[in-house]
């Protein structure tokens, strides 16, 4: 039997039109136009673009990762894997967390994790300078993140108490990181009193609402000369994708991480939400448009 020989025609689909064949020009011009797609487009060219960024940057000390993330209800067994999944140089902590005996926290955060223990509980400059000192001597590191709420409702922080404690601190060689309300003037007298980073909430503490704060956390971005790392309130990666868009230089995260039904992948999630963030800021962002539609494709050089 000799096999069959199947051509073009035989695959097209019964009563169906002949194509009408290209004229030269309009070949010329379909193949002008491929052309410069592939050029702008080379897909399969091995050319990925990269993203050229500097280290991230606190008290003199130079970290890749933008996460930054909280440690409080963790498991002490899932720690690891979740630092590990979630790409982060920093973890911050309560300095209850950090009790040097065998539940120590510290026995399950690997080597070259940069310790940030936090002054939660303190409600006055007083107190909050005072746990900063004992967390040094625990920790072993100057790193200090200011947090001082005076009420349990809304815990929200109280900006002039932190100013206080902050210029304190710095003054010490502490390497002041405060948490604050998002007002851009206190957000300038931080900076003043020796702040390594500032730290605007985005929305109540686990609340995970999200960047409700955005117009005032953009405010601060715009004129501060240190780093603006939104904390609190980031309850999606989407949100913390969101935060580093508009020009944040770096996410920290809890509640949404450890309250996760699969605690390590969440990690790994904001991470890569944290990246995208990032590139899409550096990318440069196009601008939004009111009141119009604008074209998506060209508007000019059609076939004829």
């Amino acid at each position: 039997m000799s096999a069959e020989v199947h051509t073009e025609a035989d695959t097209r689909v019964a009563g169906a039109a002949e194509p009408t064949p290209l004229t030269p020009a309009e070949r010329a011009e379909a193949e002008r136009l491929s052309g410069a797609y592939t050029a702008h487009n080379p897909v399969g060219s091995g050319a990925y673009a990269t993203v050229e960024d500097t280290p991230l940057v606190l008290g003199g000390h130079e970290f890749t990762s933008r996460f930054i993330l909280g440690s409080g209800r963790y498991d002490l067994n899932l720690i690891k894997a979740t630092i590990e999944n979630a790409g982060t140089q920093i973890v911050t902590m309560a300095l209850r967390r950090a009790q040097t005996n065998e539940n120590s926290v510290l026995d399950y955060i690997p080597q070259g994790i940069t310790l940030l223990p936090n002054t939660s509980g303190a409600r006055t400059a007083e107190e909050a300078v005072r746990i900063a000192r004992l967390a040094r001597e625990v920790c072993q590191t100057d790193f200090v993140k200011v947090e001082i709420k005076r009420e349990e409702k809304y815990l929200l922080p109280d900006n002039a108490e932190t100013i206080k404690a902050t210029e304190i601190l710095a003054n010490e060689g502490f390497v002041v990181m405060p948490y604050m309300f998002p007002d851009p003037l206190a957000a300038h007298d931080l900076e003043e009193a020796g702040a390594a980073a500032v730290m605007p909430l985005g929305a109540m503490i686990g609340s995970n609402k999200g960047v409700r704060m955005r117009d005032f956390i953009e405010v601060i971005i715009a004129n501060a000369h240190v780093p603006v790392i939104v904390d609190a309130g980031i309850g999606r990666p989407s949100q913390a994708c969101e935060a580093m868009e508009i020009g944040a230089d770096a996410v920290m995260a809890y509640t949404a991480v450890a309250s996760a039904g699969n605690i390590p992948l969440m990690a790994r999630a904001f991470r890569d939400a944290i990246d995208a963030g990032r590139a899409a800021y550096l990318s440069g962002l196009g601008a939004v448009v009111e009141g119009h539609a604008v074209p998506s494709s060209p508007t000019t050089g059609y076939l004829r």
